[in-house]
């Protein structure tokens, strides 16, 4: 029997609720909140028949190892996860193939290079599935992995965004050459900038950890290396906001303002 995990905060817990309710063992909910948030989120708890146990925001704290609970945790089973990289991107692949062309959608990928704080990767996770990423990809050594904090700050993409753990990160982007998917790095002493990149076609987006950037060998394996602009004093990007100019600026290319859909800020 697989152990359950903890979630926890409105966001990742109304995903939860979402997509797949009956994964939630119980829910554990603060008492003494009574604002219209919690009422409505319990609401919606009761109307999928979760179990519902209160507890004091003590008790709630040491369940998710975090003062950063607003007050609702749950134990849940875990989800289904994509079987491999090379499953979900056939799939991918056969899925566009039955679409006219003007409706596809080309391979979007988000590889993350020695990213190690679990907020960084829960935001990146959240701005992945908010640009439409399919997946995001990471070496198993030196990079975080999904806990109760990632699931927090991403807000519900933890559930949503395949997250992928490879062993050799430069032989998987050298598979995904093969696939035809363009490999593009960021490196702050690139030549051009990322808004003189084509990211129009099948795509996978590089970005290491802030300050260390890609390793070398990641570096090398890349397609074509850009920049970010800079204009103001500081010299790097959050690694998070960084994914975010980067993905959207995929998206901006591929399809036109008017028909995608604001955020929700």
């Amino acid at each position: 029997m697989a152990a359950h995990h903890i979630l926890f905060g409105f966001h990742a817990l109304g995903v939860r609720l979402k997509i797949a309710p009956q994964s939630i063992v119980e829910l554990y909910f603060e008492p003494n909140r009574r604002d219209a948030r919690m009422r409505q989120f319990l609401e919606k708890a009761q109307s999928a028949g979760v179990r519902l146990i209160e507890a004091d925001g003590m008790r709630l704290s040491k369940l998710c190892g975090s003062h950063g609970h607003q007050g609702v945790a749950a134990r849940t089973q875990p989800l289904p996860q994509a079987r491999s990289l090379d499953v979900l991107l056939e799939d991918l692949e056969a899925a566009q193939a039955a679409l006219p062309p003007a409706e596809r959608t080309p391979a979007l990928l988000l590889v993350l290079d020695g990213v190690t704080d679990p907020h960084n990767l829960g935001a990146c996770l959240r701005v992945a599935d908010g640009a439409g990423a399919h997946a995001v990809i990471a070496p198993k050594d030196h990079a975080a992995g999904i806990n109760a904090t990632v699931a927090k700050v991403a807000s519900g993409a933890a559930e949503t965004v395949p997250y992928f753990m490879v062993t050799n990160l430069a032989r998987t982007l050298m598979e995904l050459k093969e696939r035809n998917i363009w490999i593009t790095g960021t490196s702050d002493t690139a030549p051009g900038t990322l808004y003189q990149a084509d990211l129009r076609g099948p795509t996978a987006l590089v970005l290491g950890a802030e300050g260390a950037g890609m390793r070398q060998l990641t570096a090398k394996t890349c397609d074509q290396l850009v920049s970010i602009p800079m204009q103001g004093a500081v010299e790097s990007l959050n690694v998070s906001v960084a994914s975010g100019v980067c993905l959207y600026e995929a998206l901006r290319q591929r399809r036109p303002m008017s028909t995608t859909q604001g955020a929700k800020v």
